[in-house]
Formats: structure tokens, sequence, C-alpha cells
């Protein structure tokens, strides 16, 4: 009776292992892609195409014919122009509340966004971040530059 109980209990810890495991929350999706367009997932470089899901921690490169444009869960709008490196540092959105928090690095290039729900609802919980600055969001639309910046 006892090896009965056991045996679906380690296979529900098994399984709720192996989903944490690889479970990272997605952030969103590529909605325009054009030229280079990769994204980085750890060790893999993947197409940056149409409906590609972004989670995460990925990272968004783009060549110097490149451009990609990602729509945020939360509506908000992330182009990356030529030759640029974004990551999706931190992403969590409640849809149900409009709850949520975002961080988004610019190691290099530029990106033009246009803020979503999050930012709309809690200010606060949003930020943007080149190498040597942070940006705190108060507006709607803004586009970062970074000069030189970061390869990686």
């Amino acid at each position: 009776m006892i090896k009965s109980q056991r045996a679906p209990a380690l296979l529900l810890a098994g399984m709720a292992f192996c989903l944490g495991a690889q479970a990272a929350e997605l952030a969103g999706m590529v909605k325009t892609s054009s030229g280079q367009a990769v994204i980085e997932r750890g060790s893999e470089r993947l197409p940056a195409s149409i409906g590609s899901q972004v989670f995460v921690d990925d990272k968004l490169r783009t060549g110097s014919d490149g451009a990609v444009g990602v729509t945020l869960r939360d509506n908000t709008l992330l182009s990356a122009g030529p030759n640029s490196l974004i990551v999706v540092d931190k992403f969590a959105f409640d849809s149900s509340t409009l709850a949520g928090r975002m961080s988004v690095g610019v190691r290099k290039g530029t990106l033009s966004v246009a803020t979503g729900k999050i930012a709309k609802q809690s200010p606060e919980s949003v930020d943007f971040h080149t190498p040597t600055s942070v940006l705190g969001v108060r507006g709607t639309e803004f586009v970062v530059e970074v000069s030189g910046g970061r390869d990686e």
C-alpha cells in the first residue's frame, strides 16, 4: 500500500521539476523581422521569424541589415534597428489585474518603444537600461540609442 502511494507522488514531483526547469516566462512574440535577426536563447541561435516566441532572458540581435519588432504580452512594442542587441531581463504580467514588471537592456544599437499596460498601470515597475544609464518610463513613446555598446 505504501509503495502505490509513493509512485504517483514521485511522478508528480518529477513532472513539476521538469516543467519548472523548462518553463521560462513568455514575454511576447516577434511581429516583424527583416534582414539578419536572431533570438539567442542560452546557447541556441534561432531565427527571429514572425510568430517566434520571446522569453525572459532572450537576446534579440540584429545584423547590419536587420530589424526586429516584438509585441510584449502587455502590448508594449519594441522595435530594434540594425546592429542592435536587446535583452529581455525581466517580464511578468497578469492580464486580469494589469500588474507586472519589465526590465529591458539595450546593450547596443537602437530601440524604439511604445509602452503598454504595465507602464500605464505602474510606471515605476518598468525600466530600460543601457551600459551607462537606467531609464525610468514616464511617457509612452521613446527611442534609445547606444553607440559602441557591449556585444555580449
